[in-house]
């Protein structure tokens, strides 16, 4: 499992998949104006630093606005991310609730904002029209991990 301890407002963690043969990562940044969380596939080439082609899906999983009137003090928040044994699904917590369960095996993310969502082009092989919350996902997720123990 990888942790940050971060202020709301400015972060950035990057994950990798406990599988080496595997390429995919977990990346969460916080730039200011929100959080977000992007499934990336590392056998695509980074263009540069403004633009990452290895982003295959990205999640909301919170506006700093909304937080910060929602807790007006400066505590720090814990985000997580655990993965799978096999390496495949990505769990992203937020101080231990689950916001974002990422599944690189059957191309699709679910977050909590469902946020946000895109036509179906034909061009991704990645289900990005809808990222409902899905609780039974999320359990099955969870009971995998602790029977993995």
């Amino acid at each position: 499992m990888d942790s940050l301890e971060l202020q709301v407002g400015a972060g950035r963690l990057v994950s990798y998949s406990p599988v080496r043969e595997l390429p995919w990562r977990v990346v969460f940044e916080d730039e200011g104006a929100a959080g977000y969380c992007y499934a990336c596939d590392g056998r695509r080439a980074t263009v540069d630093e403004d633009f990452d082609v290895t982003v295959m899906d990205a999640m909301l999983v919170y506006n700093v606005e909304a937080m910060q009137r929602e807790d007006d003090s400066d505590r720090k928040r814990l985000l997580t991310v655990e993965w799978s044994r096999d390496g495949q699904r990505a769990a992203l917590r937020l101080d231990g609730v689950p916001q974002v369960l990422i599944d690189f095996e059957h191309r699709e993310s679910r977050c909590r904002s469902n946020f946000p969502n895109f036509m179906d082009d034909g061009r991704n092989n990645w289900r990005s029209a809808d990222h409902a919350w899905d609780d039974a996902a999320m359990t099955q997720f969870e009971e995998a991990a602790l029977t993995a123990e």
